[in-house]
This record gives structure tokens, C-alpha cells and sequence, in this order.
């Protein structure tokens, strides 16, 4: 297994579109062990293809504190939402640092494919319900901070800027010998 870069907003690669997974084999099985093994690592509670520049509609989700819950959603589809709806506090693996609340339905019911082939539906509230729709929203290109005002997304991208600018910096930096 092995550790994945995860995109940081405002990469446009992020608002890429992924395309559905048609074929159920060994790439996608070791790509849903490398994206499990980054989301724990990070560490975070689920993960979008999107995110590591993997433009395919596959997720992993693990909201358990054990780390034993690990499912991956191949293929995702909501196929039903409450209508009542909650505000849930929202981070992103790539928007490191970041949390703001985000309004949405407080249930869903999703179906999808495992990593085998073999479907399956899921009816899911609370934390778990919120990352569905969360890394679900990766795999049409859209970053949670879209659901925020414009003034907040903005100080958020110059503020990602930024640091990737340090990021960098100090990479070049280290680089150099004295």
C-alpha cells in the first residue's frame, strides 16, 4: 500500500468530474487499499478518488473511532434524502485546518458497489450521512467551501494560497545546501 498526495484547494483538478469505474479488478482494489491508507494517515474520516487525482468515482469512508468501518463506495448514487436537514461542522482533507458548518439532509439512503462488483444500498445519518454527501460532492468537482459565502471561500483560497506558497518555500529551502 502507499500513501497518496491529496489535492489542497484551490487545485483545479479538484472541480475535475470523475468518470463512473467499470472495471472491478486488482488497480481498483490496490487504489481503495492506497486510499484508505492515505485517509488514516491524514488522518480523516473519508476520502475522494478526486482527491489524490484519481478522476473515478470511488470513496472510502471510516467514521468508526477503531478504524474498523472502513467501506468503499464504488460508483455512489443517493437515491433518497430526508427532508429534514441538520448543520453539521465540515473539515476536508483537502482544505487542511478549515471547519465551517454545512447545511444538509440529516438522512440518506445511497447505493453503490463494493470493490468486488457486488451492490449494495446504505441508509446512513448522523457524521456518516454528512461524509456520503461530503466525498459524494468531490466526485462532481465541488470542494465544501462552494456552499459558503463568497467572502469566506475567498479568505479560504488566499489563505491555501498561502501556504502552499510556504509549503514550498520551505521545500526549496531544505533543498539547498550551505
Amino acid at each position: 500500500m502507499s500513501i497518496l498526495n491529496i489535492l489542497r484547494y484551490p487545485d483545479p483538478r479538484l472541480h475535475k468530474i470523475a468518470k463512473p469505474v467499470n472495471a472491478f479488478d486488482a488497480r481498483l482494489a490496490k487504489l481503495v487499499d492506497d486510499m484508505a491508507e492515505t485517509m488514516y494517515e491524514a488522518p480523516g474520516v473519508g476520502l475522494a478518488a478526486t482527491q489524490v487525482d484519481v478522476h473515478e468515482q470511488v470513496i472510502v469512508i471510516d467514521v468508526t473511532e477503531t478504524k474498523e468501518g472502513l467501506t468503499a463506495f464504488i460508483n455512489p448514487e443517493i437515491i433518497w434524502t430526508s427532508e429534514d436537514r441538520q448543520v453539521y461542522d465540515e473539515g476536508c482533507l483537502s482544505v487542511p485546518g478549515v471547519y465551517d458548518g454545512v447545511e444538509r439532509p440529516s438522512r440518506v439512503k445511497v447505493r453503490a458497489f463494493d470493490v468486488k462488483g457486488e451492490q449494495f444500498e446504505l441508509e446512513a445519518d448522523g457524521l456518516l450521512a454528512v461524509c456520503i454527501q461530503h466525498e459524494m460532492d468531490h466526485l462532481v468537482g465541488k470542494v465544501f467551501v462552494e456552499y459558503l459565502s463568497p467572502l469566506k471561500r475567498n479568505r479560504i483560497k488566499t489563505k491555501m494560497i498561502k501556504e502552499e506558497r510556504g509549503i514550498a518555500r520551505d521545500k526549496a529551502l531544505q533543498g539547498r545546501r550551505y
